[in-house]
């Protein structure tokens, strides 16, 4: 199914803090959280917006994926941006104060703990970048 078509009739999902959307998926601080135009979250996703989370248009996120703008267990904070059209790849986890660039990709199953620029292809744990995406 093309992109066009599987967006065609995309609407801003009702969300509660914390509780499940009807694609299962959780925002907690729902204030501080902002939502683009097109995007898709996958399944079982929590998102932590405490100290804001900022999703622009067309970004997709896998299932079970966390994204968190505040860490307990190491003290850290701060807001995160998934820029413009990037993609988190299923069970990825994205920490406090990171920003992905604009068409970046993360693998399946990364920890994001560092800024991640646009158009590359990021994967492990911690996430590193292992290439560059053509803008071609």
């Amino acid at each position: 199914m093309s992109e066009k078509m599987r967006f065609e009739n995309w609407q801003y999902p009702e969300i509660e803090d914390g509780v499940l959307t009807k694609y299962q998926w959780l925002v907690q601080h729902l204030a501080a959280f902002e939502l683009g135009y097109k995007t898709d979250i996958g399944a079982f996703t929590y998102i932590n917006a405490r100290f804001g989370v900022i999703l622009e248009d067309s970004v997709q996120i896998g299932s079970h994926c966390s994204i968190y703008s505040v860490s307990t267990i190491d003290n850290k904070q701060g807001e995160v941006v998934l820029k413009k059209n990037c993609k988190v790849g299923s069970h990825s986890t994205v920490m406090p104060g990171v920003t992905i660039g604009e068409n970046s990709i993360i693998g399946a199953h990364s920890f994001v703990t560092s800024d991640i620029p646009e158009n590359s292809v990021a994967v492990g744990a911690p996430a590193k970048v292992i290439k560059k995406i053509s803008k071609e």
